[in-house]
């Protein structure tokens, strides 16, 4: 833990100018929500994902995604995981890991299948292909928010001059006007043949009402700014009730971000000190984008240095088996939240199968995120009873 970031709070850290907006308002969560807890979400098919993802939403701040091993995901899948995580406060987090050129990971991480950038927050890359991939994420981030803040409205009026009591049906209409910049011929309801009406056929003694539809354009600017409003005082904390402060906090603003794979947890990883320094380089000429690493150690190093260090590779050991290596005979081998949060000044730990496999993953999850949080508190000195 070499600079004052290691001990700096989590609420501190998000007032930062140095704090993205997308970071900004995930470490305002985690410290209102107290939790820096992110669950590995690696389970098969969307039911179990959903499951998961209640059963253990109010004990974390981040919800890592593996899609590509949902073997039924859709479109319906994203937007109930969405309305999950606007419910239980937490962020989306698809562990993608792009490795590739620039116009290929764009059509990655924006079409196909998956549409990664329209429903997940966060995603990951390495930097093996050069500091192009991240330009190259962040432009189709970019173009993903620019399009949902492009509102698309069509509006429909009829011109059609009310008849006077008396009037002949055959008399002569008055001129029509158009108010808009197109105009649709619309039959009025018939009682003939279905088949007729289907297909929209009109009678021949019935007139035609003009009608126009006009389409406007309309430009919003997401919400950028989650930092607290100028009346807000950190001593409220205490006096303010929890859910209150969340629903104060509101949802995320669609915004996108990108972490970037600088250590991995499996042993005999190939990221060396000298990958990991040029890792860090390119962050720190991506800031406006990149929030932080995947890494076993915080990595900030300079006084602008504000990057959020998330760990996979957390488990605690069961109940008496304190001190115990663990691992899981294929390369993983794991820390537990104190090692990686208070010894190593990580910021999120990630865990999956600790909680997925779980016979009680509520209880378990609550588990993680106790420990988690005890071990924040400790390395930022706060007093615990």
């Amino acid at each position: 833990m070499v600079t004052s970031m290691a001990t700096s709070t989590y609420r501190t850290r998000a007032g930062l100018d140095s704090a993205g907006p997308l970071a900004s308002y995930l470490l305002r969560l985690m410290s209102i929500k107290q939790t820096n807890l992110c669950l590995s979400a690696d389970v098969e098919t969307s039911a179990e994902l959903l499951d998961l993802a209640e059963e253990c939403g109010d004990s974390i701040c981040i919800l890592k995604t593996h899609c590509d091993i949902v073997t039924d995901w859709s479109d319906r899948t994203a937007r109930a995981l969405k309305e999950i995580a606007r419910r239980k406060l937490f962020v989306i987090f698809e562990d993608r890991k792009f490795a590739d050129i620039g116009e290929t990971v764009q059509k990655q991480y924006t079409s196909g299948v998956y549409r990664i950038a329209s429903w997940a927050e966060i995603t990951n890359a390495h930097v093996l292909p050069g500091p192009a991939i991240v330009t190259a994420l962040h432009k189709a981030a970019d173009a993903t928010i620019a399009k949902y803040n492009t509102g698309v409205h069509t509006d429909i009026y009829s011109d059609a001059p009310r008849r006077k009591p008396g009037e002949d049906d055959d008399e002569d209409e008055p001129e029509q006007h158009t108010r808009k910049n197109s105009v649709a011929v619309v039959t009025p309801p018939i009682n003939g043949d279905d088949e007729d009406k289907r297909l929209g056929i009109k009678p021949l003694d019935r007139k035609q009402s003009v009608v126009s539809i006009g389409t406007s354009i309309s430009q919003r600017t997401e919400s950028i700014s989650p930092r607290p409003d100028p009346t807000f005082h950190p001593e409220e904390t205490l006096s303010i009730d929890r859910i209150a402060m969340l629903a104060r906090l509101g949802e995320p603003p669609f915004l996108r971000s990108l972490l970037l794979l600088a250590e991995m947890s499996s042993e005999g990883h190939l990221m060396t000190p000298e990958y990991q320094q040029k890792t860090l380089d390119i962050a720190r000429s991506n800031r406006d984008f990149v929030m932080g690493f995947i890494a076993q150690r915080s990595l900030n190093s300079e006084p602008e240095d504000n990057f959020l260090t998330m760990t996979p590779g957390c488990q605690l050991p069961p109940p008496g088996q304190e001190g115990q290596k663990l691992g899981d005979g294929l390369g993983q081998q794991y820390n537990t939240p104190r090692k990686l949060i208070f010894e190593q000044g990580c910021d999120v730990i990630i865990v999956g199968r600790g909680i997925v496999r779980a016979s009680d993953r509520s209880f378990e999850a609550a588990r993680y995120r106790a420990e988690g949080w005890r071990a924040y508190e400790e390395r930022v000195g706060v007093r615990q009873g």
